[in-house]
C-alpha cells in the first residue's frame, strides 16, 4: 500500500486547506493565471478531519473527477468545466516544484467566482432527505408522495440547495431563498444544469451496476463570464453511490463511500465534540477498497 499524502507544502504561495484538498494560486507558465487542486488522502466525518488517512484516496478522486469532465464535454450539450489538465508535466509548474508527489492526484482548473451554494440533487431517498421526509413528507421543503420508503426512487430527481459552509454543516435553503440571492435567472440555469448533468451521470452508473442517489455540484463564473462546473465532480465524497442490486429493499444500501468510518466511529464511543481517535487497519482497508470498486466500475480502470 502506497504512502499516504496529508498535507503538501508546495513552493507556490500559501493554500487554501479545504478538508481533503490543497489549494494554490498561481501563475503557470503556459497557462497563466490558475489553480492548482490537490486532492490529499485526508477523510473527514462528521465534520473532522480524521487522523488517518486512506492512502491513495486522491488519487481515486482526482481519477473518477477527471473521468466525468471528459464525458459530460462531449456529446451534443458539451458541459464548460475548469479542468485544464491533470498531467503534472504539461502545467507549467516552476521547476522547484516536486512533480511526484502530484502525478496523480492534481488537477490544474481555471479559476471562477465560485456561486457560494451547494447545487444538490436528490434522485432516491436518503440521508437527510430521509430524516426529514419521515416528519413532514418534504425533502427540503420539496412536497413528495406518502408511502415512500428509505432508500426508494423519488418519482423524479429534485433540486435542493444548501448554503456553502466554511465550517461545520453546510444547510438546506429553498429555491426561493437561493434565488433571492444569486438572482432568479442564475439561480434557475443552475437548476437546470444540476439536474442535466445528473441525469447524465446517473444513467452511466446505471449502466455500470450503480445507483447515483444523489450528489452535490459546485458552479463558478469564469472570467469570460461562462457559468462552469468546478470543484470535484461525481466523485464518493460528493456523491452517494449504491450497488444496484442492493437497492429497492426498504433500506438504504451501503454506499460506495466512506460508510465504514462512519459507523466505526458511531459505535466506538468517540463524543463528536473531541477530536477523533485513529482508524483501526480493517476499516482504512474497507474503506480504501470501496473507493477503488467505484473508481473501477465508472471509470472502467483504477488509478496510475
Amino acid at each position: 500500500m502506497n504512502d499516504a499524502v496529508t498535507e503538501t507544502h508546495l513552493p507556490l504561495g500559501e493554500p487554501f486547506r479545504g478538508k481533503v484538498r490543497d489549494c494554490y494560486r498561481f501563475t503557470s507558465t503556459l497557462h497563466g493565471d490558475v489553480m492548482l487542486i490537490v486532492s490529499t488522502d485526508r477523510i473527514s466525518a462528521f465534520d473532522w478531519i480524521l487522523p488517518t488517512p486512506i492512502p491513495g484516496k486522491g488519487k481515486v478522486l482526482t481519477a473518477i473527477s477527471e473521468f466525468w469532465f471528459d464525458l459530460l464535454s462531449r456529446g451534443s450539450e458539451p458541459v464548460a468545466h475548469h479542468l485544464i489538465t491533470t498531467d503534472v508535466d504539461a502545467m507549467g509548474l516552476p521547476p522547484s516544484v516536486d512533480r511526484d508527489i502530484l502525478r496523480g492526484r492534481t488537477m490544474l482548473v481555471r479559476k471562477a467566482e465560485v456561486v457560494p451554494f451547494e447545487c444538490v440533487v436528490r434522485g432516491w431517498l436518503a440521508g437527510s432527505g430521509l430524516a426529514e421526509y419521515r416528519k413532514s413528507c418534504t425533502v427540503c421543503g420539496v412536497p413528495l408522495p406518502r408511502g415512500l420508503a428509505p432508500g426508494e426512487r423519488l418519482p423524479e430527481p429534485i433540486f435542493t440547495p444548501a448554503t456553502k459552509a466554511s465550517s461545520g454543516h453546510d444547510e438546506n435553503v429553498s429555491f426561493d431563498e437561493m434565488a433571492a440571492a444569486i438572482g432568479a435567472d442564475l439561480a434557475g440555469t443552475l437548476r437546470t444544469k444540476s439536474l442535466d448533468v445528473y441525469t447524465r451521470g446517473a444513467s452511466h452508473a446505471a449502466a455500470r451496476g450503480i445507483i447515483l442517489a444523489d450528489t452535490k455540484f459546485e458552479w463558478g463564473r469564469a472570467a469570460d463570464g461562462a457559468i462552469i462546473l468546478v470543484d470535484e465532480v461525481l466523485t464518493p465524497d460528493s456523491s452517494r453511490f449504491w450497488p444496484a442490486d442492493a437497492a429497492g429493499t426498504g433500506r438504504v444500501p451501503v454506499s460506495f463511500d466512506k460508510q465504514f468510518v462512519r459507523d466505526w466511529l458511531e459505535a466506538s464511543g468517540w463524543d463528536k465534540a473531541s477530536p477523533p481517535p485513529a482508524l483501526p487497519a480493517d476499516v482504512l482497508v474497507k474503506t480504501r477498497e470501496k473507493y477503488l470498486e467505484a473508481c473501477r466500475r465508472i471509470t472502467g480502470r483504477l488509478p496510475g
